[in-house]
């Protein structure tokens, strides 16, 4: 259904060395940067889609967080979940739910929710029992 999303970035070391652990757990690795330009895009694989990309707005303002605006990764089981908001929280990110049920969603929704070092909320989740 999506072709790629992006967040803004005020810093795009600062957010490649975040996203590069925490992406990296879940098997989504970066495929494409320039650390001079400012952009990091990641994938499962070089050219395949979903795409995920940090960087600095185009416009060259600041960068802000999306009110009611969250990105979720899925994770193959829990404990990928578990370790995505671990990683999240030893590099630079900020709790915004621990790894746990969300029965409001469905019964076998697993998930854990992270603030990125600039601010924006994402998101792992299992969808699968147990």
């Amino acid at each position: 259904m999506y072709s790629h999303t992006t967040l803004g970035t005020n810093d795009i070391r600062r957010a490649v060395a975040f996203y590069d652990v925490v992406l990296g757990g879940l098997g989504i690795a970066r495929q494409e940067s320039d650390m001079d330009k400012g952009y990091a895009g990641y994938a499962a694989a070089p050219e395949a889609t979903p795409q995920f990309w940090v960087t600095g707005p185009f416009d060259r303002q600041v960068a802000s967080v999306g009110n009611g605006v969250t990105i979720a990764f899925e994770a193959p089981d829990r404990t990928s979940v578990d370790r995505f908001h671990a990683a999240g929280l030893a590099h630079g990110g900020t709790d915004e739910g621990a790894p746990g049920i969300r029965a409001h969603y469905h019964p076998d929704y697993y998930g854990a929710y992270l603030r990125d070092p600039d601010g924006n909320k994402i998101c792992c989740v299992c969808h699968h029992p147990g």
